[in-house]
């Protein structure tokens, strides 16, 4: 990805996360807001370190869980739900503590199908979930084992590769879910701020 589009996403997420607080505040049951603050939480966990992306994405995930307090049938926010769980999994690299995040997460991308049975996003999401255990293994047994590797090695510039891999691995791991949410986000945005119909 260029650094000016991460630019212009960050300050987009970031922008739509104060806007959701800002809602939050005056109505604190809105279920779209608490789903959009949600998936605006999710997509700026991508710019963090690990660690802070994990807190980031618990955050997400208790704004989600809020929304589905207030409306279980929300099939976006199920959905929304199921990406965050994944997102956390990818990012734990002990697989049985990975494997509940997943179990999680195919449970509410099969409720979102359910609500939303016509909805191939959600279809096509619940069969991933499936094989993601397995991409799991995967990337931690490839990625995050040549990060250590390179990372102590005494060449700098085995370092700085490794740091782009790690990089990179996570703009991947995360590609799919976080493009996504990105979409769900700024629909119901567009959709909070329709403009007024003209006056007749």
């Amino acid at each position: 990805m260029e650094p000016a589009n991460d630019l212009d996403r960050l300050l987009f997420f970031e922008h739509a996360r104060k806007t959701a607080e800002t809602t939050y505040a005056s109505n604190p049951l809105d279920a779209d807001n608490l789903t959009r603050w949600g998936g605006a939480l999710l997509e700026l966990s991508q710019f963090q370190s690990v660690p802070d992306s994990k807190k980031m994405m618990k955050d997400a995930i208790s704004k989600l869980e809020d929304a589905l307090l207030i409306d279980p049938k929300k099939h976006d926010t199920l959905w929304c739900l199921g990406n965050a769980h994944t997102s956390h999994a990818f990012l734990t690299p002990d697989l049985d503590e990975a494997k509940g995040y997943f179990d999680k997460a195919s449970q509410y991308f099969e409720q979102a199908v359910n609500e939303d049975p016509g909805n191939e996003l959600y279809i096509k999401s619940l069969e991933v979930t499936a094989k993601a255990p397995e991409l799991h293994m995967e990337i931690h047994k490839h990625g995050f084992s040549q990060q250590t590797m390179g990372g102590g090695s005494s060449t700098t510039s085995n370092a700085k590769s490794s740091k782009k891999k790690s990089s990179d691995l996570k703009y991947d791991i995360f590609g799919w879910v976080i493009l996504a949410v990105g979409i769900v986000a700024w629909v119901g945005m567009a959709k909070s701020h329709v403009p007024p119909p003209p006056p007749r």
